[in-house]
């Protein structure tokens, strides 16, 4: 297979990483009434909480696990907090991670032993699609669903594009104020971000630009940016609009940073996708096979206590310490409590409350789910929905003709179901499912059992008029 070499674009990649002790990290969380008393330290609220696990039947009870400053930290950090690594034997230190490309890479590489990356990064990983590492990376678990939004600049706002909602799903209107928008710009600065090459993010821009008739390939560039810089490079005009995890969509918005809107969530684009997922090399799994077992309830767990609606704001209080977003609570927690606020430069409010901002483990009852379905439960059909992607935008030659074999490796929805079988969690039977085309922006129905016929059922994609074919 053919393999393109993307790696110009992967700004923010260097091997920079800030490592945190296990008892740095524990040192920086705080009770959730943010009072005078001393920090609470994993150790301390392990006090509270029976040990279920021996760390002497572990292969490992001590691992290094990874964190990206972004909302998605916060089972991590509750992990550390509530104990839930030290209920099932485990020591973790907690690393933070510059960017999504070395959170993918320290796992690539032995630096981490386990940590979250974007939805397709493992998938893609397995495919050697451009700019991921070929690699034989697993996940069994996601992390949470949706949490993630497009930011737009003041100058899009000023020439008249606007929220997605206040479209009413006017597609054709939209293309239209997009092409206007972008065909008015110098080449230099057509310019969108995101966070990592090959992966959702990426797909949902490629993905909204083309539901609305503009071809993504022909009217800008995606570049890639680590989170934390995203509002800066906005500010400075490095590039027009962006897309990345709370909290730094809110942190753009008028009466934050002034710099921009948010323009849609990506539960706007397809709703109930997958966004982070634990990843972990195979090897690690078979080496240790107790040890991850260990780790995944204990996120498991984790996402349970911060899908509880009662935790939420105390979850936001948390990961905003220095430790992990360093946002203040005002920033971490409209995309976890739901109080959000797309901004806007008319002096209009647009707070709108989104009960499903960020989902770690209940799915809502209006999402269209299958007995059993929970948010950390991974389907095999939505890793082939990214492999689609990366053919559909030509960063695979051709769509893989093994890639139910490449599901099975890549998403071990075996493993979980044994591990959330010990815990009394109730799983879905199969490993497909059709997705409704209510759920995408264009109405357009995914059907995992032909997914070449999905991928020729787009007009707009890499190299066309040429059909694509299973390889």
């Amino acid at each position: 297979m053919t393999r393109i070499n993307r790696r110009s674009l992967l700004q923010g990649a260097v091997g920079f990483t800030a490592g945190l002790a296990a008892s740095a990290c524990s040192q920086a969380l705080r009770p959730s009434d943010r009072s005078s008393s001393p920090p609470s330290s994993g150790a301390a609220q392990a006090a509270d909480i029976e040990q279920v696990v021996d760390p002497a039947s572990l292969e490992r009870s001590q691992i290094k696990v990874g964190y990206v400053p972004v909302n998605d930290c916060a089972p991590f950090a509750i992990a550390q907090a509530k104990g839930f690594f030290y209920k099932y034997g485990l020591t973790v230190t907690l690393n933070r991670e510059a960017s999504w490309g070395t959170s993918r890479d320290g796992i690539i590489f032995g630096r981490v032993d386990a940590a979250p990356v974007v939805s397709g990064a493992v998938t893609n990983a397995r495919v050697g699609a451009e700019g991921a590492p070929q690699a034989p990376m697993c996940a069994a678990m996601t992390i949470h669903r949706h949490g993630n939004a497009m930011t737009m600049n003041r100058a899009m706002w000023d020439y008249g594009l606007r929220p997605w909602r206040e479209y009413e799903g006017d597609l054709e209107a939209f293309g239209r104020d997009f092409r206007g928008y972008f065909d008015g710009l110098p080449p230099t600065q057509k310019v969108w971000a995101t966070v990592l090459s090959s992966a959702i993010y990426e797909y949902f821009i490629r993905y909204l630009s083309a539901a609305a008739g503009v071809d993504p390939l022909e009217s800008f560039r995606i570049i890639i940016n680590p989170p934390p810089q995203m509002v800066s490079n906005v500010r400075i005009g490095a590039m027009q609009a962006y897309m990345v995890a709370e909290p730094w969509n809110t942190r753009a918005i008028s009466g934050n940073e002034d710099v921009g809107f948010t323009f849609a969530h990506g539960k706007e684009i397809w709703r109930g996708h997958p966004d982070r997922v634990l990843a972990v090399m195979e090897d690690f799994i078979n080496e240790n096979p107790n040890t991850y077992r260990s780790l995944v309830k204990a996120m498991i767990e984790a996402c349970r206590y911060c899908d509880d609606p009662a935790n939420r704001t105390e979850v936001a209080a948390i990961i905003s310490d220095r430790s992990f977003t360093g946002a203040p609570p005002k920033f971490t927690e409209p995309g976890l409590v739901g109080n959000y606020n797309y901004g806007g430069f008319d002096g209009k409010s647009r707070k709108v409350q989104i009960p499903d901002s960020t989902i770690f483990f209940e799915l809502p009852e209006d999402l269209p789910h299958p007995p059993g379905d929970h948010s950390t439960f991974m389907w095999q059909s939505q890793s082939i929905w990214l492999m689609t992607q990366a053919a559909r935008w030509g960063q695979i030659a051709e769509f893989p003709a093994d890639a139910e074999a490449k599901a099975r490796q890549a998403w071990r929805t075996d493993l979980y179901r044994d591990i959330a079988a010990e815990m009394g969690i109730d799983c879905p039977a199969e490993d497909y499912k059709v997705e409704p085309g209510e759920l995408f922006i264009d109405g357009v129905a995914y059907d995992p059992s032909d997914p070449v016929g999905y991928l020729n059922g787009f007009e707009i994609r890499a190299n066309r008029p040429q059909r694509i074919f299973m390889g």
